[in-house]
């Protein structure tokens, strides 16, 4: 799951709104972003790549610990999104809290919607800085996860957009991949490298697979590695595997 958190859009300067508006990337070498955005969008978020079932929890260890969990849903600038709650631990202690809202359009294309972020220190928030809503203050929304990854390997796309607050890219690097993390083996599997406009020299692959989603985050390099180590599934999920 992307961790891409109060609404801090309604702090942002009169400024920043006004540029957000241009949809112009705060990089002058960016074309603007003008998105194809669906005029209507699917009932439920189920791309095997990115399934969001309400009730699943994802549990991921390594250089961090991290609780995903699919909440609800929120409604997003008209749209009822899928509400996930990701929840950073440091040593025990709650870091980062945020939430993030997925709708699916009826290609099965998911797309981001926002997030409302908060950043902890000794248990005080101290920054919400991320933060960003489709619809507030030229917020737009972007990709998440493709129908057809491999039909846009090696293209870069947005995943978000709010200039000067939520730029960041992705593209799809891998398919059919395979991958050992603790919860075990997968294959079938796609690998992405998320960039950020903010922060030129940042990268971070993922890999996603499929009836799971993503499973392991890591440096270019493999340092770093965040991995899937157990996943909490609702009971309609458990009798359908069972095939009840």
């Amino acid at each position: 799951m992307p961790r891409n958190p109060m609404p801090v859009l309604a702090l942002l300067t009169l400024a920043a709104a006004a540029m957000a508006a241009q949809a112009c990337s705060s990089d002058p070498a960016e074309p603007p972003y003008d998105p194809d955005i669906p005029a209507t969008w699917a009932a439920a978020v189920d791309n095997p790549l990115f399934p969001l079932l309400q009730g699943t929890i994802y549990q991921f260890g390594g250089a961090e610990d991290i609780k995903v969990e699919v909440t609800g849903t929120r409604v997003v600038n008209g749209v009822t999104a899928t509400e996930v709650r990701d929840r950073v631990f440091v040593n025990g202690e709650l870091v980062e809290d945020t939430f993030d809202w997925y709708a699916q359009d009826p290609d099965g294309n998911v797309w981001y919607l926002g997030e409302d972020t908060k950043e902890y220190e000794n248990g005080q928030v101290v920054s919400t800085a991320g933060s960003w809503e489709w619809g507030v203050g030229g917020a737009l929304p972007g990709i998440i996860m493709y129908t057809d990854p491999a039909a846009h390997l090696g293209e870069r796309y947005r995943q978000e957009y709010l200039a000067g607050v939520a730029e960041d890219f992705g593209k799809v690097t891998a398919t059919n991949v395979s991958v050992t993390v603790p919860f075990g083996s997968l294959t079938g599997c796609v690998r992405t490298e998320d960039t950020s406009g903010l922060e030129p020299g940042l990268k971070e692959v993922k890999t996603y697979c499929p009836g799971l989603g993503n499973v392991l985050t890591a440096q270019p390099d493999g340092s770093d590695r965040v991995e899937l180590t157990g996943v909490t599934a609702p009971l309609q999920q458990r009798r359908q595997a069972r095939g009840e």
